[in-house]
């Protein structure tokens, strides 16, 4: 396969407003906000996908991403798969705070190669904001001033993207490894039943394949496969894919979890070594590591020189090598990323202190808690992996109301509501994304934190009931809630 064949993937990046989703349109001829709220507000909220011809028979797949900073989340779910970016800047506004933490996203990724594109050049003259962009990515990368309301400039920024793409070699080179993709979408297509949607990162998929899905390690079928819309009896990687499966509902399948050939050697991990690129800057101890699409607040520990350990809340499911996005979580912006070193590593332990002359005697050691069940524990691993977004008790299989009841006792799990609980360290994870919400917002709302995790309205709902019976918020008649001020820390 030559540089010309190899199948790549463009992903937008910049400040809301600067017009990602007019270029797109312009250069594909398709509107990328598809939900009626984004049409609505006049602004992207969620991905959106297109299929980009950059003229002597190479096509591109493209995926748009919201510029708006309460969405970063989102916009590094679809910068994980992409191997160019086009940087969108406005010519009336220059390089602003949404642009330069996009191009930090970029650059934790090690995605460098791409195109400027200076919006709304027909407003105002864009040499000023050329320049800022220079000083942000560099002298190599091109910048190309545009107007998708006019025209003017559409067909120069398609020729520079087809001069990126000659020259980069992207994910097709791992075709022969196992198939992995991360998703990034799942919904249900009448009469076809559970399509999950991705940028595969490594290998090949195709009907009939047999695949894993993770966390849940669940044995699927692949009943089709779709790149762009149109079916294709394989796709390969580097390739914007949609995969029909069959033997899993769609409540069951999410963005986050993973879809991997039966032979990769790929498991949930909540211990992982890496190495980190903070700018230099020391990490602190606890920040928000973003690998595919997944998520996941970790305490970050030094375990040697130039070696750090993550400890998860959430589950990755991560390969040796895998790069990964460290922001802050409170206040939220972009610190650096790292690589992931050994995805599956032990507890480090710090040496004990040595012991002064004469030290008072030590006091006598706690009782140690009851071991758990084995089906406590496979419960337990389970709605660790799950997060927010827990399974019903019902799917949890036989035992699981004695299991969920020693780990209520051990403090491990929380009822959530009648049906479903949630994992310490999952609520946790919420209650601190909710007080850091309402501190800076003064409130928050069910619509908020739902769309804040990217979860159902049903979960969203029984995640604020329970920290309002545990007086962590407090329910105001107009239905917002606002953080308590035992609880703001």
């Amino acid at each position: 396969m030559t540089d010309r064949d190899t199948p790549l993937t463009v992903g937008t990046a910049g400040h809301i407003d600067h017009g990602k989703t007019a270029l797109v349109r312009a250069l594909t001829g398709r509107d990328t906000d598809r939900l009626p709220e984004e049409r609505e507000r006049g602004m992207s909220i969620d991905l959106g996908f297109a299929q980009l011809d950059v003229g002597g028979g190479r096509l591109l797949s493209l995926v748009d991403v919201p510029g708006h900073e309460r969405f970063v989340r989102t916009m590094v779910a679809g910068a994980t798969g992409v191997d160019l970016f086009l940087l969108v800047v406005a010519a009336d506004d220059g390089v602003m705070p949404q642009t330069s933490e996009h191009v930090a996203v970029l650059s934790a990724l090690g995605v460098s190669d791409g195109v400027v594109a200076i919006t709304k050049s027909d407003v105002l003259d864009p040499e000023p904001a050329a320049d800022e962009a220079r000083a942000l990515v560099g002298e190599a990368v091109p910048i190309v001033a545009c107007s998708a309301r006019t025209g003017e400039g559409i067909e120069d920024v398609r020729a520079a993207l087809a001069g990126m793409s000659a020259g980069t070699g992207g994910r097709g080179s791992t075709a022969d490894g196992p198939a992995v993709l991360h998703v990034d979408r799942s919904f249900t297509v009448r009469g076809a039943g559970t399509v999950v949607t991705g940028t595969l990162w490594s290998g090949s998929v195709g009907t009939g394949d047999r695949v894993r899905l993770l966390p849940a390690d669940e044995r699927v079928r692949v009943r089709g496969v779709q790149v762009h819309d149109t079916a294709v009896a394989r796709a390969v990687a580097g390739q914007r894919v949609a995969i029909n499966l069959t033997g899993v509902h769609v409540e069951d399948v999410g963005r986050g979890d993973v879809v991997a050939g039966e032979e990769a050697d790929l498991r949930p991990a909540w211990i992982l070594d890496a190495s980190l690129d903070l700018g230099g800057a020391e990490p602190p101890p606890r920040a928000q590591i973003h690998h595919g699409t997944r998520e996941t607040p970790a305490r970050i520990v030094l375990r040697d020189e130039g070696r750090w350990q993550l400890r998860c809340e959430r589950a990755l499911i991560a390969s040796q090598g895998d790069r990964f996005v460290v922001r802050s979580i409170a206040p939220p912006g972009t610190l650096g990323g790292g690589r992931v070193l050994d995805p599956r590593a032990r507890r480090t332990r710090r040496p004990p202190e040595p012991e002064a002359p004469h030290a008072a005697p030590k006091p006598p050691p706690l009782t140690e808690p009851r071991p758990l069940s084995p089906t406590a524990v496979a419960i337990e691993n389970r709605l660790r992996a799950a997060g927010d977004r827990p399974p019903r008790d019902k799917e949890l299989g036989d035992g699981a109301e004695a299991a969920l009841a020693e780990l209520r006792d051990a403090g491990r799990a929380v009822r959530l509501d009648r049906s479903s609980h949630i994992h310490r360290d999952a609520l946790d994870a919420v209650r601190a994304r909710v007080v850091e919400i309402a501190g800076a917002e003064g409130s928050i709302t069910l619509a908020r934190l739902r769309d804040e995790l990217e979860t159902s309205r049903r979960y969203a709902q029984a995640l604020l009931e329970t920290l309002d019976a545990d007086r962590v918020t407090l329910r105001l008649p107009d239905d917002r809630r606002v953080v308590r001020r035992s609880a703001r820390g």
